[in-house]
């Protein structure tokens, strides 16, 4: 059965979720990717992605060439506005890679910390499985200081409550749409 990628629009089986780096790796053969192209992979126009450059959530590209690390930052944003303020998401992030318009102070990549999300989303059946999966994902993560790990487990529960928060919300309103439901001030007797 077809999964979409958190915080994209691309279509693979969840069992493939623990070879998402090497289809992320094969997306950036070239050396990077152009505003066009990230706006594909995510979904986003094209002026949200600058916008999200110029209020510093995440570095300039490079010679107008995003890296993996870079489009991770913006799938995880993506991925996680449907249930939080922009604000909340910037605390998070923050929380596990300082300030967010630089990668010198990060204690986990944001590519890293998107694939482990994968693998996560991808095994939490439910609230129950959640530490299950969380130790699962985390079995390879080596913390670069002291604390690490269990920072990057906190932003880690966020998130995926955060992701699942948002796509029940997305449910409930798809399930509300179906409803044949009068519009305010119609005359609703018989």
């Amino acid at each position: 059965m077809n999964w979409t990628l958190p915080g994209t629009v691309l279509q693979i089986r969840r069992e493939d979720a623990d070879n998402v780096e090497a289809l992320f790796g094969s997306m950036f053969l070239a050396g990077g990717m152009v505003l066009s192209q990230v706006a594909g992979v995510t979904g986003l126009e094209s002026y949200t992605v600058q916008n999200w450059v110029k209020r510093g959530f995440l570095a300039p590209p490079q010679r107008k060439r995003y890296s993996q690390r870079q489009l991770c930052r913006i799938i995880n944003i993506n991925m996680l506005k449907g249930a939080l303020p922009m604000e909340g998401i910037c605390s998070l992030l923050g929380y596990v890679n300082g300030q967010l318009d630089s990668e010198a102070d990060d204690i986990i990549d944001d590519s890293a910390l998107y694939f482990l999300f994968v693998r996560l989303a991808a095994r939490a059946g439910d609230r129950e499985d959640m530490q299950r999966a969380l130790e699962e994902a985390l079995a390879s993560y080596q913390e670069p200081v002291p604390g690490a790990r269990e920072r990057v487990e906190t932003a880690l529960r966020i998130m995926l409550t955060a992701w699942l928060a948002a796509r029940l919300r997305q449910e409930a309103e798809q399930m509300l749409s179906r409803l044949a439901l009068p519009r305010p001030g119609e005359n609703t007797s018989l």
